[in-house]
């Protein structure tokens, strides 16, 4: 694999659904597009949606997303395409130690700052001790792979997921009952196309899946009146730029004891 901070991907066709593309290589520039599109729906939707559950800033989010996505392009000389998001890992804690009720900027989002910032101090330890040790033992990172195999640590993203999914549940239930026939309209038809298709079709699963809900929900709401209808008015009328607003972090022992475990 080139070592240029701009690689040359080899070009590759999956033969079927179980063909892994590497990092060094790439699809077809159609198919590359297609899931380029997917991916920035799948992580800007992600992005937004962790600070809002927290009571943060979008625009910090993804200010600091973007600063730290460049930071880490620096250090893998651009070899390894990944984007750093929002992490879904800290909202559990963040709502612990700031009291959120879920609505508006978080009124103590400087004691959540605060622990954040001591949790990536934690990070970078880990990381030193995890590149010393991988470094004198010749063997690369394979005792982390011996310490966590995927029983351990698919675990932990299940409890994540089922972490959030009451959250998940409330702001789909929350609204209307047609509101909530459309959220499990939006599951169902993005499961369909993950169960039906295959090939590139199945790869674009959330994709095909979004737009073929954003139709059936135009159709019930803007052509049949059954819901509020889709109007782009705020999108057009919304600023180009948003500021972002910055908080002052806040250090209290107890706030930090809670949020660096997640480290």
């Amino acid at each position: 694999m080139s070592r240029s901070y701009f690689p040359s991907w080899r070009l590759v066709q999956p033969k079927n659904d179980l063909d892994i593309v590497a990092p060094d290589e790439r699809l077809p520039w159609g198919q590359n597009t297609a899931m380029g599109a997917q991916h920035v729906v799948a992580m800007f939707g992600s992005t937004i949606l962790a600070p809002l559950l927290m009571g943060f800033d979008p625009n910090v989010a993804i200010l600091m997303s973007g600063i730290g996505t460049l930071i880490f392009f620096v250090f893998v000389a651009g070899r390894v395409p990944s984007y750093l998001g929002s992490s879904f890992a800290f909202i559990g804690g963040v709502i612990a130690v700031t009291g959120y009720a879920g609505a508006g900027p978080n009124a103590n989002i400087g004691v959540a700052l605060g622990a954040i910032i001591a949790c990536g101090l934690a990070y970078t330890i880990i990381g030193l001790i995890v590149w010393f040790i991988s470094a004198r033992s010749g063997t690369g990172v394979d005792w982390i792979n011996r310490m966590m195999p995927p029983v351990v640590t698919g675990s932990i993203v299940a409890v994540i997921g089922l972490n959030l999914a009451p959250i998940a549940a409330k702001g789909a239930m929350g609204g209307s009952t047609f509101d909530a026939l459309m959220a499990l309209m939006t599951v169902v038809c993005v499961g369909g196309v993950a169960v039906y298709t295959r090939g590139t079709i199945q790869r674009l699963l959330i994709l095909i899946g979004l737009l073929i809900a954003c139709v059936l929900y135009g159709l019930f709401t803007n052509v049949l009146g059954l819901g509020v209808p889709i109007d782009f008015t705020a999108v057009r009328e919304a600023a180009w730029v948003g500021p972002p607003t910055f908080a002052a972090p806040v250090f209290q022992l107890g706030a930090m004891s809670v949020i660096v475990p997640v480290a």
